[in-house]
């Protein structure tokens, strides 16, 4: 069939929450966008799903904190959007000493979280350093967010600007692994810092990867802050979508592109059903590998993605051996199995090609902070949603038998948790008319099949520092991290510089790219 191509000023690839938002940036600033999206809904990564037929019950199944939203996005696109701050940052159970305990921390400094590491230290050496390591990255987020949703600036432009060398070189220049090793002298405390650094990557505390990934963790909005949408990531998108359509945004669903043309006029694409388009220009969001196939480029080389997800919903939360209320427990971000040296061992043992035992995981629990994404049934009947993200488990593992190794992963996991509970999370998981339980397990090959991510990788490729690093430079115009190798397309989506995480900043960047280049012309 012979489709007649469609013109508009830019044409966008991917509706995830990036795509949404240059959309919306574009569109307002009077451009004739049309989004295209491959499957059958917008959102991404960045959706929530009712995994449980039974139950009525929203989880986010991929993404589920928005820590790196900057609150510009949410104004200048009029955003009614909600995050709450969860009370507790984590809580780390451990037996030491013949007793069961955890190191509490408060996501304000107070006297149990001194005392949490009193009593595992035995002083307040620990304690000290930990709040003067963290109040030096609280300062340097806060003069380093704004940055993110401008030109790129050189490093040592930056360095300067933020006036905290020292902090700047523990984060940009010296491995992670050798900064928490000189700072802190617990294992576990050790552990509790690293795991910022290695959530989705799979490299060991040396790597300067780990570094990167630490600093997006971490630089937040410019507080650092884990954020939990309200409603659950749902909410986000529906926002996203109502704004974008509300603006003009021509948005089509199960419209995957097949080909891409490219000329000094601007680009034309052609979706698996045959229908065409033509813009002068083209931001692509999804990930950078499918643009290398759809040009006839060798496709970016990266790390494979390294975290495997597991949902649940439970009748209620579990008792811990440490005795301390699950309330609280759950509250944060719960840890286990994550020292320093358990990590490591984790990382050599998933690098020689084995799944890691004990593995290293952790977990938080949604309705503790936010209840809307349960049915009042439920909320009233004292259910919970627990999702947990298991670390070091690169896809390698589970390309020889997919299934199989998924059962073991799920079997490790919930092993690593059940060892510092007083009663087996299998025992309060919600059963399913089926016989099953609420329990929902996603590999990174099961992310590659869902939502395109590369190999499992959360964030498309390999993180850049979100400054331009010796031997860059910025040319003819400033350069915002979108820009390819050719002038008519930009990245919008993860795989940009600066686009790691639900942030929207690559979606940002990519429309002011585009229009301060219109601007300049």
């Amino acid at each position: 069939m012979n489709h007649e191509s469609k013109t508009y000023d830019v044409i966008i690839v991917g509706a995830g929450h990036n795509g949404l938002v240059a959309a919306s940036y574009l569109a307002k600033a009077g451009k004739s966008v049309v989004l295209l999206e491959a499957r059958e809904e917008a959102g991404g990564a960045t959706t929530s799903v009712r995994p449980f037929p039974d139950y009525d019950a929203r989880l986010s199944r991929y993404s589920y904190l928005v820590s790196l939203l900057p609150d510009q996005i949410v104004s200048d696109l009029g955003m009614s959007f909600r995050t709450l701050e969860r009370s507790v940052a984590s809580y780390t159970p451990y037996h030491r000493d013949g007793r069961d305990d955890g190191l509490l921390v408060a996501s304000d400094w107070d006297a149990a979280t001194a005392e949490s590491f009193r009593r595992l230290t035995g002083s307040d050496k620990e304690a000290r350093a930990w709040r003067e390591f963290y109040a030096g990255i609280a300062e340097l987020a806060k003069r380093l967010a704004p940055s993110m949703l401008q030109p790129l600036k050189s490093a040592d432009e930056l360095k300067a600007q933020t006036g905290f060398p020292e902090v700047w070189r523990s984060l940009m220049e010296v491995p992670i692994g050798d900064v928490i090793r000189e700072r802190f002298t617990d294992d576990l405390v050790r552990g509790v810092v690293l795991t910022d650094a290695l959530i989705g990557t799979f490299v060991s505390a040396d790597d300067m990867q780990a570094n990167r990934c630490f600093l997006y963790h971490l630089i937040g909005n410019g507080t650092g802050q884990w954020r939990v949408p309200q409603g659950g990531m749902g909410a986000l998108v529906q926002e996203l979508l109502r704004i974008a359509k509300a603006s003009g945004v021509d948005i089509r669903l199960r419209s995957k592109v097949t080909v891409m043309e490219t000329s000094t006029g601007g680009v034309r694409v052609e979706t698996e059903s045959g229908e065409r388009y033509v813009a002068k220009d083209l931001l692509f969001a999804a990930a950078p590998q499918y643009l290398a196939r759809l040009r006839g480029q060798s496709a970016p080389q990266s790390l494979e993605g390294s975290q495997m997800k597991i949902n649940m919903l439970l009748t209620r939360l579990p008792r811990l051996k440490s005795g301390i209320d699950p309330r609280l427990a759950f509250a944060g971000t719960f840890h286990a199995n994550e020292s320093f040296t358990q990590f490591e061992n984790a990382y050599t043992r998933a690098r020689a090609g084995a799944m890691p035992e004990p593995l290293p995981m952790e977990m938080y629990c949604h309705t503790l902070t936010d209840t809307t994404i349960l049915s009042p049934e439920l909320i009233a009947k004292g259910f919970h949603t627990l999702t947990l993200f298991g670390l070091h488990t690169p896809a390698k593992l589970f390309d020889a038998d997919p299934e199989g190794a998924k059962a073991l992963a799920k079997e490790r996991a919930l092993a690593s948790l059940n060892e510092y509970l007083a009663e087996p999370i299998e025992s309060v998981l919600a059963p399913c008319g089926d016989g099953s339980l609420a329990i929902e397990v996603k590999s990174p090959l099961d992310l590659e099949k869902d939502i395109s991510l590369p190999r499992g990788n959360i964030f498309h490729r390999d993180l850049d520092f979100p400054f331009l690093e010796h031997g860059q430079s910025q040319q003819d115009r400033p350069l915002w991290g979108a820009e390819t190798d050719d002038p008519h397309i930009f990245l919008a989506g993860a795989g940009a510089r600066r686009g790691g995480g639900v942030s929207g900043i690559a979606g940002h960047n990519a429309a002011m790219a585009l229009l301060s280049r219109n601007y300049s012309e």
